[in-house]
């Protein structure tokens, strides 16, 4: 029986870290032991529940995580990390680096990059267990960044059907923006199944979010077309 990777999501939006989580669930091997949306929350459930891996978000509201890796390192914690970020400035990866992670993933995430990193992350670790003696040949394939194993480029995750998909991608062509219960007022589909969508494109980089901030209530979500 293959042995189960137990994973810890750190991502600030709860809404992209359950995203993250249904990815996960694709996949055969990992189980998603923990979420946190702070830098507090993350260390009050590193120390209970010691991960195998960390999905690790740079930006957090009380912090970063490249502080929170940097603590791994300090205490000497066998935690391997998959750092995911929006920051594109070389200081960030550089920390990463000299932090150890085990891959460098830009926001937005796309399901078949994650897919690959995973697989590459087990490969390894399968490889360096079961290996007596190291030789250039498995060293090389342990430093290796590239992924030679390409997923299904067209393979969407559970919960996400093509036929709705194209439904709410078309919403944009006559909508500048949208909030969740919009959305899912016009293809006649509750608020949370709209979501899911809509959080999706935003995964693929399609779509962009903005907090609209309205006279009552809590701020919500608006939607719009990716301008890239």
């Amino acid at each position: 029986m293959t042995s189960m990777t137990r994973v810890m999501i750190i991502e600030d939006d709860l809404g992209i870290a359950q995203l993250h989580q249904r990815y996960l669930e694709q996949m055969e091997g990992y189980q998603v032991i923990g979420i946190a949306t702070s830098k507090l929350e993350a260390n009050l459930q590193l120390e209970l529940l010691h991960p195998d891996l960390l999905l690790l978000d740079v930006y957090l509201p009380d912090g970063t995580g490249l502080e929170i890796l940097q603590q791994l390192r300090t205490k000497n914690l066998s935690c391997d990390v998959i750092l995911i970020t929006a920051a594109r400035d070389v200081d960030t990866l550089q920390q990463a680096m000299r932090g150890g992670v085990v891959d460098y993933l830009l926001k937005p995430v796309v399901f078949p990059r994650l897919e690959a990193a995973l697989k590459k992350y087990v490969l390894q670790k399968h490889q360096l267990n079961h290996a007596n003696d190291l030789d250039q040949s498995i060293v090389d394939k342990m430093l290796q960044s590239s992924t030679t194993n390409e997923p299904h480029k067209n393979r969407l995750p559970k919960g996400i059907d093509g036929v709705t998909l194209d439904k709410i991608k078309s919403l944009f062509e006559a909508n500048a923006h949208l909030t969740a219960d919009e959305a899912g007022e016009q293809i006649g589909a509750s608020r949370t199944t709209a979501r899911r969508y809509l959080e999706y494109l935003i995964s693929t980089g399609e779509l962009e979010a903005d907090l609209n901030y309205g006279s009552v209530g809590r701020p919500e979500r608006t939607y719009r077309r990716s301008p890239n």
